[in-house]
Formats: structure tokens, C-alpha cells, sequence
């Protein structure tokens, strides 16, 4: 296990915009300039707990990184307002629950293993469905043919969009000087 050298200071103070008392903990690791403060509402708790309950938000960012960058949601969500992330984030955790399911992931938990990643699972599930069709084509009676064929539909089901926020097509307006408001500036 690496060691890390880290700086803490602790102070019970009274936070103005909080009209309270705080626990508040400044925080440096090794090599920073800067402190990062972190801000306790129980001044019960001790400094090392909430340093390390502190280390476990990181695990939310996590997920939001595999929700947003491996599953694709924050590329693709075309749904708007509160219903819209909802169903985003439904769609996510049931793609997550499925892949609890995957033959590899199954193993690893039996075997009380730490899970694969949403992201490394998908990445193999795609890999296994890129090499299944390579495959199959090269079973194909003729597999030239067919690989016309499935670049045709593949041409079909994904066509070209013009792009929305390149400015073409858009009435821009005169852009240019009116003589007549001139003096008004």
C-alpha cells in the first residue's frame, strides 16, 4: 500500500453563511499549493472519520464518469427536464443491473472478487458482437456479397445530419454598421 503524506487542520468554527457551527478540516496533500476545506455539520465526529468518509465521494464520481462516458447517456440524452434524466438514469442502472449478469462479472463476484467496470464491460460486450459478425461473414457462402449487403444497411440506418450549430443555413442578419444610429453611441 503507498503511503501519502497529507496536512490536516481542524477547527470548530462558527460559519457565517451557515449561522452555525462547523467542523471545518483543511486538508493538503504533499506537493499541493492549495488547501481543499471540507465542512462536517456533526461536531461529534472525529477528524480521521471524516476524512475518510470523505475518500468514499469519489465513488460517486465514478459513477457519474461510467454514466456519463462509458454508457453513453450524457452523449445521447435527447429527453429534457426532470422525466428526461429520470429516464436517463433509469436506462443506466438497468444496463448496469444486466451487466451484472455478464458470464465474466458473475465470476468475479462468486469469487468475492472486486467487480469489473461498466466501461470495460461494454467494451468487451462490443467486442464479442464485432467478432460473432466477423465470423458469421466469413461463413457466408460469399462473404464479399454479404458485406456489401450489411454496408448498405448500415449506410441506411445511419445517415448524415447537417449539423445545427455550425451557424449554415442561418439568417445571420446584416452584421454591419447602421449610419443612422452612429451618433447614438
Amino acid at each position: 500500500m503507498k503511503t501519502i503524506r497529507r496536512f490536516i487542520g481542524v477547527r470548530r468554527l462558527k460559519v457565517d453563511a451557515h449561522g452555525k457551527k462547523r467542523f471545518v478540516i483543511a486538508l493538503k496533500h504533499a506537493g499541493e499549493e492549495n488547501c481543499r476545506y471540507l465542512v462536517a455539520t456533526d461536531l461529534s465526529w472525529r477528524t480521521i472519520d471524516i476524512a475518510q468518509a470523505y475518500t468514499l465521494r469519489w465513488l460517486v464520481e465514478v459513477l457519474f464518469e461510467d454514466w456519463k462516458l462509458h454508457e453513453g447517456w450524457g452523449r445521447e440524452a435527447r429527453q429534457f427536464d426532470e422525466e428526461g434524466a429520470v429516464r436517463g438514469l433509469i436506462l443506466s442502472l438497468l444496463l448496469d443491473h444486466a451487466l451484472l449478469l455478464h458470464p465474466e462479472q458473475t465470476a468475479r463476484l462468486e469469487d468475492k472478487l472486486p467487480a469489473h467496470t461498466v466501461g470495460s464491460l461494454q467494451r468487451l460486450a462490443q467486442m464479442d458482437s464485432l467478432t460473432e459478425f466477423v465470423s458469421s461473414m466469413l461463413q457466408h457462402q460469399n462473404p464479399g456479397e454479404r458485406l456489401h449487403e450489411v454496408a448498405q444497411i448500415v449506410k441506411d440506418l445511419f445517415p448524415f445530419r447537417e449539423s445545427k450549430k455550425h451557424m449554415s443555413g442561418r439568417n445571420l442578419g446584416r452584421l454591419e454598421a447602421t449610419p443612422a444610429l452612429k451618433y447614438k453611441m
